[in-house]
């Protein structure tokens, strides 16, 4: 029987006292499980070090940056790269496993995910298609671009694994709208380094699109209360990310 080759987990983690001690369960799967913290300032480290892991401590600069180094430092070649607001359910720690062992060629998997909110599976607004890289190689790919939404580089044959994610990406409302926020933030300040400018089209047809986009092409209409306040408030984050480049602007000329 071939042997499988060994994986190494990778968490990032800032203030994430509320999901690391389950996120680092839920890779117990994983030979090395490496967690990259950018200096929190609640119980994350300490209850991070109760467990088997690697710690790192690292200041953020960029979401691509942060996770190559952890990569970096990983002992093993097969990388599993876990939010820490993320869950592995058993079946897929299993097809993980198997793909580990027999890869068939492909550098890497992308992984769909089930999308929860306001204690609601998310079944439409396009997170039915949401699907991300995050079995690989190591030395076949590589974080790429943006602050906020970074891509994988490879360099071979990706294929996809028919089990999914869990993912719970904000605890509630409150810090919905704070994680947004935050968001915007990053990408405005990329946007300004680029130059792009701002106008009608991005401070209000852009939002409204936005909305019309998630809620109604993408039928986000059909999950409820939950579907209108996702919709609503992604339309709300790139209206807020356009009124921060624009004070960026009237920062710079001041």
């Amino acid at each position: 029987m071939k042997e499988r080759q060994k994986i190494t987990a990778i968490i990032p983690a800032f203030n994430e006292e509320l999901n690391i001690e389950e996120a680092i369960q839920s890779v117990d799967f994983a030979d090395e499980v490496i967690v990259i913290d950018s200096f929190s300032t609640d119980k994350t480290v300490a209850i991070a070090n109760k467990h088997n892991i690697k710690l790192i401590e690292r200041k953020f600069d960029d979401f691509s940056s942060q996770k190559n180094y952890a990569i970096d430092q990983a002992k093993h070649n097969w990388i599993y790269i876990l939010d820490a607001d993320e869950r592995v359910p058993k079946a897929l720690r299993k097809e993980i496993l198997e793909a580990v062992k027999k890869p068939n060629n492909y550098v890497g998997f992308f992984i769909y995910r089930t999308f929860y909110f306001l204690d609601q599976k998310i079944n439409y607004g396009g997170w039915q298609r949401d699907k991300v890289i995050r079995l690989f190689r190591k030395n076949k790919c590589r974080y790429n671009g943006n602050l906020v939404h970074e891509t994988i580089e490879y360099n071979g044959n990706i294929g996809f694994l028919n089990h999914k994610i869990e993912h719970f990406s904000y605890r509630n409302y409150d810090h919905y709208v704070k994680k947004l926020n935050h968001y915007a933030s990053l990408q405005a300040k990329e946007l300004f380094v680029k130059k792009k400018s701002v106008n009608f089209f991005h401070l209000v047809l852009k939002p409204l699109y936005r909305f019309f986009v998630h809620y109604v092409i993408r039928l986000g209409f059909l999950d409820g209360f939950p579907g209108y306040v996702l919709a609503a408030q992604h339309a709300f984050g790139v209206l807020t990310r356009y009124i921060k480049l624009k004070l960026l602007y009237k920062k710079e000329k001041s």
